[in-house]
């Protein structure tokens, strides 16, 4: 069992940034490929960005391609999403998610774990 809890999100104003983090629970954070979705009101769940088990591959959605970049610590049991020029597109609850298969994945069906998501409002 994996319990994640999101921080950082908030309200910025376009342009600026925000680092969301996770942190896991259970001593197996290492082994799991962890992700990054995210959902506006109305719309699906959209896949954000995704890091393996190493931290040695991440691959990002083409629309925060350059701006957003994935990170994780496993001796802190957490990962990280590093938000640049943030556009008010970018507003939506961010779900981190562990997946028992250790690689970078853009399927959000693959995962196993879910937090409860952290708002992040980006102003025009």
């Amino acid at each position: 069992q994996v319990q994640l809890v999101e921080s950082g999100g908030g309200l910025v104003q376009a342009g600026g940034s925000l680092r969301l983090s996770c942190a896991a629970s259970g001593r197996t954070f290492s082994t799991y490929g962890m992700g990054w979705f995210r959902q506006s009101p109305g719309k699906e769940r959209e896949f954000v960005a995704a890091i393996n088990w190493s931290g040695g591959t991440t691959t990002y959605a083409d629309c925060v391609k350059g701006r957003f970049t994935i990170s994780r610590d496993n001796a802190k049991s957490t990962v990280y999403l590093q938000m640049n020029s943030l556009k008010p597109e970018d507003t939506a609850v961010y779900y981190c998610a562990a997946c028992a298969i250790p690689r970078a994945e853009t399927r959000g069906t693959q995962y196993d774990y879910w937090g409860q998501g952290t708002q992040v409002t980006v102003s025009s």
